[in-house]
C-alpha cells in the first residue's frame, strides 16, 4: 500500500502559502471525492429501486467502478490494489448481470446505507470545519490589521496590552480550528478508501447470499478474494486509527507549549536576534499607495533568494520578484506612526519599498539580513564567516558595495580577520581570477534566476565587475514565420518540443554546464510546484533554430547556429536536450545562456540535426565538401537531406546520436 499524503500539523501555525496551497490541493481532492460520491450513491440507489431496470443498472454500476481510476484526484489517481479491486469487482456484476432479483433489504442495508453515512459524517464534517477554519483565519487577520495599526505611544500600553490578547485569542482559535481541518483532510485520505470498497462489498456479499445459483457458481472463487478484500479494508483501518492516534498526540504536544507563541512581539524586552542571516523568510505589512497622498498596508509573505527580495501571495504556487537587493541600501524609517518599519532603496535611488515588520526580533533581523545580502556576501566562498565578520547594527542604512572595504577596514581586527578579508578581497576579484583557473569556476553561478516561460524576458546573471542592466537573451520576433526564407536550403527539420527553461551561464566549455542547467531548472520546477510548459515547434535549418507557436505560427525565438556553441542530449532521461547560446553585449563581451527543452522524440536526434546542420554551413563553403557530404547522408526527393525522424520511433536500426555529437560542435 502506498504512503498516503497528508498535511503536517506542526505546521498550521505558521500558515505559510506553502501551506495553504497543499491545503487547496487536499481541498479540491475532498470535492472531487464528494462529486464522486454523490455519482456512486445515485447509481447504488438505481440499483435498489429498479427492481425491472436490474440489469442495465448493475452495468452502469460496474461502469462506475472501472471509472474511479480515471477519477482526476488532486492528490492522484488512487492506488492501484484499490483500483484494480474495483475492477475485479465490477467484472463480477457483469457476470450476475443476469441472475438478479429483487434485493431491496439486503441493498438497503450492505450498500447504499455505508455510504450515505460516510457523505453525511465524513464529507459533511469536512465542510464544516473548513468554514469555522476561514472563519477563524478572517478574525485572526482582522485582528493582526488592528495590532499594526497600533501607535508607539507609551500611554497606549494598556489598549496595547488587550489587542495582544485578542490577537493571541484569534491566533489560537485559528491554530486549533486548522488543526482540526488538517486532521479530517488527512483522515478522508484514508476514509475514502474505506468508503469505496466497503459499500461493493456488501453489495456482493449480498448477491452471494440471497442467490442460490450465484453462491453455486461463484462462492468457491470468491471466497478467497473477499477475504483478501475485508482484511485490506481492516489493514487500511488500521492504518487509519494509527495516523488518528499519531495526529491526536502531535496535536496535543503543539497545544501544550506556552501562549506565548501566540503572542505578537513577546519577546520585546529580551529579543535574541541573529545579526548574520544571507537569507529569510516570514510575513511583512508592505506599504502601497492608492492615491497622491492615500495609502494601503498589505500583510505579504516575504523571502530572499540569492540576491532577490521575493513576494508571494496567501494560495499563490510561487513567488515573484519585488526587489533586487545587489547594492541597495536599507534603513529604519518612521512611517504613519507604526512600529517597526524598514526601508529598502535601490542604488539609483528611484525604488523605495517600506516594510513593516511583526515584532522587534524580526525588525532587526530583516535589517540584517538585506543589509548582509546587499552587499552581495552570498557570492562568497563562505558567506556565514564574512556575514558574522562584517555585521554592523540593524537599524544603520546599507551602504553600497563601493565603500565595502572602508566598512571593512573601521570594524576592530580579531584573529581572523586576515581569513575573512582574504574571503572578500576573493569575492570582490571573482572576475579576474575566473579567467585565471577556468577550472575552479563554477558553472553557474549562485544565485542565477530561472525563466520557465519564453513569453516573458529572461534575466542574465550580473556580475560584480558589470554595472549594465540585465538583457533579454531570447530575441523574440514577433513576426509570422517566412517561409520563403527557408527555401534552397539543404536542411529543415521540425521537432514538438516543450520549454522547460533557461538561465544565464558562466562558461560554454564542456556540456557538464547544460547537465547542471537541466538539473536546476528541473530541481527549480519541483520546489515550486511550476507544471506549465509551453509547447513549441522546434525548426533545425543549415542556418538556424526556432522556435515556432504551432497555433499562430509566430516564430518565439530565433538562434543562428553559429552562436549556438554547446548541445548535448540528457544521458539518462533522452528526452530532454539542452543548448547554450553565446550572444554578444555592447559592452563587447558575450553572455551564455543555457535553454533546456523536453521532446516527444529522443534528444540525441535534436543534437544530431543540429550537428548536421552545422556540418552543412562548414561545407556549403566548400563545394567537395558539401558533394562528399551529400554522398554520405540519404537524400529526399527534392535533394534534403532525409533525417532521424523520418524513421521509425521503434525501429531497431535509427540512427543515434553518437557521443561525440553531445561536444562542442
Amino acid at each position: 500500500m502506498p504512503a498516503v499524503d497528508k498535511l503536517l500539523l506542526e505546521e498550521a501555525l505558521l500558515d505559510s502559502p506553502q501551506t495553504r496551497s497543499l491545503l487547496s490541493v487536499f481541498e479540491e481532492d475532498a470535492g472531487t471525492l464528494t462529486e464522486y460520491t454523490n455519482q456512486l450513491l445515485q447509481t447504488m440507489q438505481r440499483v435498489y429501486g429498479a427492481q425491472n431496470e436490474m440489469c442495465l443498472a448493475t452495468q452502469q454500476l460496474s461502469g462506475q467502478l472501472f471509472a474511479y481510476g480515471k477519477q482526476n484526484f488532486a492528490l492522484g489517481k488512487g492506488d492501484e490494489e484499490v483500483i484494480s479491486t474495483l475492477q475485479y469487482f465490477a467484472n463480477v456484476v457483469n457476470e450476475l448481470n443476469v441472475l438478479h432479483t429483487e434485493l431491496a433489504k439486503q441493498l438497503a442495508d450492505s450498500m447504499v446505507l455505508p455510504l450515505i453515512q460516510f457523505r453525511e459524517k465524513d464529507l459533511t464534517e469536512v465542510s464544516t470545519l473548513k468554514d469555522l477554519f476561514l472563519l477563524a483565519s478572517n478574525e485572526h487577520d482582522l485582528s493582526m490589521a488592528k495590532y499594526s495599526r497600533l501607535p508607539k505611544k507609551k500611554e497606549s500600553e494598556r489598549i496595547k496590552a488587550e489587542i495582544a490578547k485578542e490577537v493571541a485569542g484569534a491566533r489560537r482559535k485559528q491554530h486549533l480550528s486548522s488543526l482540526q481541518y488538517y486532521c479530517a483532510l488527512n483522515a478522508l485520505q484514508y476514509r475514502k478508501r474505506t468508503a469505496i470498497l466497503d459499500p461493493i462489498l456488501g453489495y456482493t456479499q449480498a448477491q452471494i447470499a440471497f442467490l442460490k445459483k450465484g453462491c453455486d457458481m461463484f462462492s468457491k472463487k470468491m471466497d478467497g478474494f473477499l477475504a483478501s478484500v475485508s482484511n485490506m479494508i481492516q489493514r487500511i483501518q488500521g492504518e487509519l486509527d494509527t495516523e488518528a492516534e499519531s495526529m491526536r498526540i502531535t496535536q496535543q504536544e503543539l497545544l501544550s507549549g506556552s501562549d506565548s507563541i501566540y503572542t505578537p512581539d513577546y519577546d520585546v524586552a529580551s529579543p535574541i536576534i541573529n545579526r548574520n542571516l544571507i537569507q529569510k523568510a516570514g510575513y511583512l505589512n508592505m506599504r502601497s499607495k492608492t492615491g497622491l497622498v492615500t495609502t494601503t498596508w498589505e500583510r505579504l509573505y516575504f523571502f530572499t533568494q540569492g540576491g532577490n527580495l521575493m513576494c508571494q501571495h496567501r494560495g499563490e504556487v510561487a513567488g515573484g520578484l519585488i526587489q533586487d537587493l545587489d547594492n541597495c541600501s536599507v534603513m529604519a524609517v518612521d512611517c504613519e506612526d507604526r512600529r517597526y518599519c524598514f526601508q529598502i532603496t535601490s542604488p539609483n535611488g528611484r525604488s523605495i519599498l517600506i516594510l513593516q515588520a511583526e515584532g522587534k526580533r524580526e525588525y532587526e533581523e530583516w535589517i540584517s539580513a538585506i543589509n548582509n545580502i546587499s552587499r552581495q556576501i552570498y557570492l562568497s566562498d563562505n558567506p556565514e564567516a564574512v556575514a558574522i565578520r562584517l555585521n554592523q547594527t540593524a537599524q544603520q542604512a546599507v551602504t553600497p558595495i563601493t565603500s565595502f572595504d572602508r566598512k571593512l577596514d573601521s570594524i576592530p581586527q580579531s584573529p581572523n580577520s586576515e581569513s575573512v578579508t582574504q574571503t572578500v578581497s576573493q569575492n570582490e576579484s571573482l572576475p579576474e581570477q575566473a579567467t585565471k583557473e577556468p577550472e575552479l569556476e563554477p558553472l553557474i553561478a549562485p544565485g542565477t534566476p530561472i525563466q520557465f516561460d519564453i513569453v516573458l524576458p529572461a534575466t542574465e546573471f550580473q556580475d560584480q565587475n558589470r554595472g549594465s542592466r540585465r538583457t533579454n537573451p531570447f530575441g523574440e520576433n514577433e513576426g509570422k514565420l517566412d517561409t520563403s526564407e527557408d527555401e534552397g536550403l539543404l536542411l529543415q527539420q521540425m521537432f514538438v518540443v516543450r520549454f522547460l527553461g533557461s538561465m544565464a551561464v558562466k562558461t560554454d566549455h564542456t556540456n557538464q554546464v547544460i547537465f547542471e542547467a537541466m538539473r536546476q531548472v528541473l530541481a527549480a520546477r519541483a520546489i515550486h510546484n511550476i507544471f506549465r510548459m509551453t509547447e513549441s515547434h522546434l525548426m533545425v535549418t543549415s542556418k538556424s533554430i526556432r522556435l515556432i507557436d504551432p497555433q499562430t505560427q509566430v516564430i518565439r525565438i530565433s538562434f543562428d547556429l553559429e552562436t549556438i556553441t554547446q548541445f548535448a542530449a540528457h544521458l539518462e532521461n533522452k528526452r530532454l536536450v539542452g543548448f547554450v547560446v553565446s550572444t554578444p553585449e555592447a559592452t563587447g563581451e558575450e553572455s551564455l545562456s543555457a535553454y533546456v527543452l523536453e521532446s516527444n522524440t529522443e534528444g540525441e536526434k535534436i543534437c544530431f540535426a543540429i550537428s548536421l546542420g552545422k556540418e552543412i554551413a562548414a561545407a556549403e563553403k566548400d563545394p567537395e565538401a558539401l558533394a562528399q557530404l551529400m554522398s554520405s547522408v540519404p537524400l529526399s526527393n527534392d535533394g534534403k537531406f532525409v533525417l532521424l525522424n523520418v524513421q521509425s520511433e521503434n525501429d531497431p536500426d535509427s540512427v543515434s546520436c553518437p557521443e561525440g555529437l553531445e561536444s562542442e560542435a
